[in-house]
């Protein structure tokens, strides 16, 4: 066969059709190669899956909003400027093009469209000649492994859109220059969190060279990295001191992916099951409605009022989208559908001109200010092409083509994987038989999905269907005639001959249902989605941008807020009145919100905004109890709403207070403590209060966890404490309303300094400290003391150790009963032992 004839050949056995007309030749599919794991899944090739419905309409948004705007938006040189350095410039941008240029042509070859596909031409053009002998590229002046990875995923989308053989060559020659270099140069921050983007891009490149040194690479990247694996089986986040990394919440989520990608080179079931893990210790600790993690930037916990930043919610999507295709299991394509539903329309403003950096489970303003967190901006919140940081602006991007672009796979069976769901249509080859799959279908907004097949020639293959954990008595028809034995929770294949106009009815039946949040509180679901609040919004616009149509807005609340719900918890669904309406062109608008729910509610006249008047305290321990009137309040969908309140107390008898505490902390953080300001984390049998270096919050100088569900009066409190490096370390009681901030709350703390040498007791009113007494003490660093305060009434007693008298004797009664807790200020510290009981 001469070379033409190869060319044709190949070309036949991979067209792929964009639409009834048009033909484009993509590259042939390569599955895993030995020795890497078999049976898994690849991405379709780019622009193989088109969008339609209100799925198409997110995407043209996208394209006429703040990806089609980028280039005006920040056009200075260390930006997307003509004059950057990913365009030959003096221009510093980093990692800022390649975040955008690897969303940029993702969204370009999934709309098919001509002017995004020339922004992005010019990018990949300059980055393919920029490759020096080498095999280096990049700017010359970039010392950095990292911003090339971004860039290295932009490629690969180049080459499954356009079959661009450079990219090979390109890609080899450059793991080659990698794998000679790494050793002399290896992997630091952000490279050494990130490996496997990079890793994942060497065994993509394996599978069509098979060049045994890409394998050599993946395991000299996964060596060199961060232990991601061990840090997802044993929860390890926060085990690396100062270096602030593994903690770092993108970070995290980007690298959720790492033991799926190594787990093909090496399938232990430690790598296998390490991401799974990863994320049940981090919705323990520190899970958000939406589905994610909170991280400000660093994990934040479970309060509702700690943030999720944009790029996480992006990178956590693609980790959960590459693991799907390696670990066949229907869990990971339900958590990747709650934050493509929820978190990710949640970021940006309905138009998709503007995004948050972070925004909050509870969240019933957005203005300017600052909130504690640990790493802080005054437009943290606020809706802005410019929001907080310039990371998310570049990274966001990819959400919601990537989304589309891996919603079905092939499989090595000859066969075809539909992993998330929506309206779109998909059009590739199957044995050499053109196939094209419509998805005709209103999810998640309804349960019902129409697959309609499209061949000219009948023929046998396996279609694989992911039947979501949640569904109540799923069901799957052919041809109008019910599968056997559908169950929820499973990826059903159907193998059979399908032939022109085969019609596939999947239905999913959603049941409202109540999912256990922070404080007790609870959050709504039904399906995949979330409902929050429906909060009536006030924008008023702080600034007016160069670029046409492009504003900051700030949105507060003229509806009332301050809702718990009227319910039977463990009986959501007897509660919950469901309501549907007409399918919209976004129904990511709660104005045309095709679904909402109607529950009782009382209002809570003693929730309000925080101290810092900038966002609601923590929702209110539940049940609560209100004399309000019963009303009707309305809930729509979590991200259809850029001010929202997913967090809901339960009105109710307060529960019993209890009476006694013994708490070891044997396996891991307690259930129902919450921390406001820095990071906590479980260790070795004590709990402990992070290192926050880096940090720029003002709530990492006075980091609380607070047992929420304990309300003492006369109490006798002991507990060992540790206090590592400078700064003060103790105990907290009768403390309420806590919030993030040094002395954000009412109660009383005491305190062990061992480099002044001093015990202080005192309390926080106002934001203010106000100390009560202090003595001397001979305090040494890093030893554990036991730690003891006894309040009886206004007499409030301290000891230390197992002294029979106490160090400090004080009277104060401002406060008179609340929580327990623990607190660090500027130090890091280690609790055990707590005991509480009622006197």
């Amino acid at each position: 066969m001469n070379h033409s004839m190869k060319l044709g050949f190949v070309a036949l056995l991979c067209l792929s059709f964009t639409n009834a007309t048009e033909a484009q030749n993509y590259p042939e599919l390569h599955f895993n190669k030995a020795p890497l794991k078999q049976n898994v899944f690849i991405q379709l090739p780019l622009g193989s899956i088109r969008a339609k419905g209100w799925l198409l309409k997110q995407l043209e948004q996208q394209r006429d909003g703040a990806t089609g705007m980028a280039e005006a938006l920040y056009a200075e040189d260390d930006n997307l400027g003509k004059n950057n350095d990913w365009l030959g410039g003096k221009g510093s941008s980093w990692e800022r093009a390649p975040y955008y240029v690897k969303g940029l042509i993702a969204l370009a070859y999934t709309l098919d469209d001509p002017i995004l596909k020339e922004k992005a031409k010019k990018y990949i053009e300059w980055t393919l000649g920029s490759q020096q002998p080498s095999g280096l590229f990049g700017p010359a002046k970039m010392k950095d492994w990292w911003p090339r990875m971004p860039m290295m995923y932009a490629l690969q989308s180049y080459y499954e859109a356009t079959n661009d053989q450079r990219v090979i060559q390109f890609l080899t020659k450059y793991f080659k220059y990698e794998l000679t270099n790494l050793d002399a140069d290896p992997l630091k921050d952000w490279a050494k969190s990130r490996a496997a983007d990079n890793m994942e891009i060497a065994l993509w490149l394996y599978n069509k060279t098979e060049d045994g040194d890409l394998l050599k690479l993946v395991e000299k990247l996964k060596q060199q990295a961060y232990p991601w694996i061990d840090i997802y089986n044993h929860n390890q986040f926060y085990y690396f001191g100062d270096d602030f990394q593994p903690k770092h919440m993108v970070n995290v989520a980007q690298a959720l992916k790492f033991p799926a990608i190594y787990a093909q080179l090496n399938p232990s079931a430690a790598n296998e099951k390490a991401m799974m893990n990863g994320i049940a210790h981090i919705m323990r600790d520190h899970g958000q409605p939406e589905g994610l993690g909170s991280g400000t930037e660093f994990l934040a916990g479970t309060a509702s009022i700690e943030g999720v930043e944009t790029c996480t919610v992006v990178e956590w999507m693609q980790s959960l989208e590459t693991a799907a295709r390696i670990i066949h299991d229907a869990k990971i394509g339900d958590d990747l559908e709650k934050v493509a539903f929820n978190a990710l329309p949640a970021q940006f403003s309905r138009d998709f001109k503007n995004h948050s950096y972070y925004t909050l489970p509870n969240q019933v303003q957005s203005v300017h200010g600052e909130h504690g967190f640990n790493q802080d901006y005054s437009s943290g919140i606020v809706s802005s092409p410019y929001s907080g940081y310039g990371c998310c602006r570049y990274n966001m991007h990819m959400g919601w083509p990537y989304y589309v672009k891996n919603s079905a796979s092939a499989t090595p069976d000859n066969g075809l994987a539909i992993l998330t769901y929506g309206p779109m249509e998909i059009n590739t080859t199957v044995s050499g038989n053109k196939v094209k799959i419509t998805e005709e279908t209103n999810y998640p907004f309804d349960d019902l999905i129409k697959l309609k097949i499209s061949t000219a020639l009948s023929f046998k293959f396996p279609l694989v269907l992911r039947i979501p954990s949640w569904s109540i008595a799923p069901l799957v028809k052919v041809n109008g005639t019910p599968i056997k034995n559908v169950k929820a929770g499973t990826l059903l294949t159907i193998s059979r001959e399908w032939k022109d106009n085969d019609q596939v009815e999947l239905q999913f039946p959603m049941e409202v249902a109540g999912q256990k949040q922070v404080n007790n509180s609870l959050s709504v679901v039904r399906g995949p989605l979330v409902y929050a609040l429906e909060i009536k919004p006030e924008y008023k616009i702080t600034k007016t941008h160069q670029v046409v149509g492009y504003k900051d807005y700030e949105s507060r609340p003229v509806s009332s807020w301050n809702y718990g719900l009227v319910l039977n918890p463990d009986k959501i669904d007897e509660g919950v009145r469901f309501i549907k309406g007409k399918m919209a062109e976004n129904p990511f608008d709660a104005t045309q919100s095709p679904v909402k729910l109607v529950v009782k509610a009382k209002k809570i006249p003693s929730w309000t905004l925080a101290y810092n008047q900038m966002s609601a305290f923590d929702v209110p321990f539940s049940p609560v109890e209100s004399k309000s009137e019963t009303e009707e309040i309305t809930l729509v969908p979590y991200g259809a709403e850029n001010l929202r309140l997913s967090c809901f107390p339960i009105i109710g008898t307060p529960s019993k207070p209890v009476t006694k505490i013994v708490e070891d902390f044997n396996t891991h953080l307690p259930n129902d403590w919450v921390f406001y300001g820095g990071g906590w984390f479980w260790k070795d049998g004590g709990i402990h209060a992070s290192s926050n270096a880096g940090s720029g919050g003002f709530g990492i100088n006075g980091s609380k966890i607070v047992a929420n569900g304990t309300h003492f009066s006369n109490l006798d409190f002991q507990a060992s404490v540790k206090v590592n490096t400078a700064g003060d370390a103790g105990l907290m009681f009768r403390v309420s309303k806590p919030a993030i901030g040094p002395d954000a709350y009412q109660g009383y703390y005491v305190g062990l300094n061992p480099v002044t040498g001093i015990i202080e007791l005192g309390k926080a009113t106002g934001l203010k400290w106000i100390p009560i007494q202090s003595k001397k003490y001979t305090l040494e660093m890093n030893k554990i003391y036991q730690l003891r305060v006894v309040a009886n009434g206004q007499q409030i007693k301290v000891y230390v150790d197992e002294s029979k008298t106490p160090i400090i004797q004080a009277s104060d009664m401002d406060y008179s009963s609340g929580s327990i807790g623990l607190r660090t200020y500027k130090a890091q510290a280690t609790f055990d032992a707590v005991k509480v009981k009622e006197i």
